[in-house]
């Protein structure tokens, strides 16, 4: 369980530093840059004891890449101005049944 949430900080992690790596303006603005650079050094640091941990690689960065991915297109969507169509919406999905397949797959 530790595992999972750490993974999870990780996501987090990056998903905060992803969003004001926006914000930042091209590294402009002091703050949203700030967050960048510990929110990027956070995540893999999770990401890090994710692996210490035990879990797969293939299966914990499919999770974090596709969870960040989905988790950074909704907030553009809903909160940054982005678009974003029915066939975006059906790719994420198709890449979130992707991950769930990994790891149904590496449980044994």
């Amino acid at each position: 369980m530790a595992m999972y949430l750490l993974l999870a900080l990780a996501i987090v992690s990056e998903v905060t530093a992803t969003v004001a790596r926006k914000l930042s303006e091209g590294f402009t603005r002091w703050l949203p840059s700030i967050f960048v650079v510990v929110g990027y050094a956070a995540a893999f640091e999770f990401l890090a004891s994710v692996l210490k941990a035990g879990m797969p690689i293939g299966v914990a960065y499919a999770v974090w890449a596709a969870v960040g991915v989905a988790l950074v297109a909704l907030i553009g969507a809903l909160f940054l101005g982005e678009s974003m169509t029915w066939l975006q919406v059906g790719g994420l999905l198709l890449v979130i049944a992707g991950v769930v397949a990994l790891e149904l797959g590496s449980a044994h």
